[in-house]
């Protein structure tokens, strides 16, 4: 029986540091955008802006996979949040300074990242690998 309880306890504490799977990395400090995944139509949410479709869908299936709720906890001490990983410098001022983990509001921000790179993906460290 006390196998069983320290094994809970083992099982509990690991999800805690991957927020349930939100934080793939297991370093979040926070679970900002809860315990629960989320995973969304890639292509219908980048469908909602005039950008470059195809580097969309290539940014946020390797910032997030489709995950609304991933997080990122980067070796600066930052944390990037939601499908298109919106880094915790910017939530000032794309979203009263909150972590925008709803679609709609992560989508807004990447809107303004966007547009702050001279409507260009080249603010995304995956735009490289994307061909962006």
């Amino acid at each position: 029986m006390k196998w069983i309880i320290v094994l809970a306890m083992i099982f509990a504490i690991g999800l805690a540091d991957s927020c349930g799977g939100n934080c793939p990395a297991g370093k979040c400090p926070t679970c900002f955008c809860g315990t629960t995944k989320k995973m969304e139509d890639i292509t219908a949410w980048c469908a909602k802006y005039n950008w470059d479709q195809s580097c969309c869908k290539c940014i946020v299936s390797h910032e997030s996979g489709g995950n609304a709720h991933q997080m990122n906890y980067n070796i600066n001490g930052s944390t990037d949040v939601g499908l298109w990983q919106i880094n915790n410098i910017n939530w000032g001022s794309c979203s009263n300074g909150h972590a925008p983990c709803d679609p709609n509001l992560n989508l807004q921000c990447a809107i303004k990242v966007y547009e702050w790179g001279g409507n260009s993906w080249k603010l995304w460290a995956s735009h490289a690998g994307c061909g962006c």
